[in-house]
């Protein structure tokens, strides 16, 4: 991978090709291939460990880059993510924004603000993710932030698996957009061969 990447020094550049992010999912080992569990309970033979990618500087400077500069005239107060995905790239993209950053995280199957976070009335907000498959942990941070009369300016992410297909209400920007196969646990065909479903998070090397 060329050291000199575009968007590397310099977030404000054209959006980045398709086949160039994925290069660098597979490069760093992002990109998995098997029988997964995703965090909106669907299985898939594919996952996006965005961990993996985001452990090297340089390209989370360019992926939080492309959402900053997405973003930079939306006049952003404060950047929330949900834990524990969103929370480094919602920080990196923050720092290029020079906004306040938060995150939500779950408290008994909610989530919630905690630690003192809070969103004051009339700030306008931008939602921060990693991975959106059905937006299910980001509607929940939209409405926090709209409860708590927060302005929805808009919702960033870098992996849309959904091709577009899921809506936030407010402008939103993913830097990769695909439509990626998921299943319903009792529908999916690799379940049905017996394969071992993992659930990323849950074993050391996932």
């Amino acid at each position: 991978m060329d050291e000199n990447l575009p968007g590397t020094n310099d977030h404000r550049t054209l959006k980045l090709p398709k086949e160039q992010v994925l290069e660098i999912f597979r490069e760093t080992r992002a990109l998995l291939e098997g029988h997964y569990q995703l965090t909106s309970g669907l299985h898939s033979p594919q996952y996006f460990q965005c961990a993996r990618v985001l452990q090297f500087p340089k390209y989370l400077h360019l992926f939080a880059g492309e959402i900053a500069k997405h973003f930079e005239l939306s006049e952003i107060e404060v950047v929330i993510s949900p834990a524990i995905g969103g929370v480094v790239v919602g920080t990196e993209v923050g720092r290029m924004l020079r906004a306040r950053t938060v995150f939500a995280e779950r408290k008994d199957g909610k989530m919630e603000l905690r630690r003192g976070f809070e969103i004051r009335p009339g700030e306008r907000i931008l939602v921060v993710e990693d991975v959106v498959t059905t937006g299910g942990s980001v509607f929940e941070v939209v409405d926090i932030a709209k409860n708590a009369k927060g302005v929805l300016a808009g919702v960033g992410y870098i992996v849309d698996r959904s091709k577009g297909k899921i809506k936030f209400d407010a402008k939103h920007f993913s830097v990769l957009q695909l439509d990626v196969v998921a299943y319903k646990p009792e529908e999916c065909p690799l379940c049905a061969q017996g394969l071992e479903v993992i659930k990323p998070g849950s074993r050391g090397n996932y």
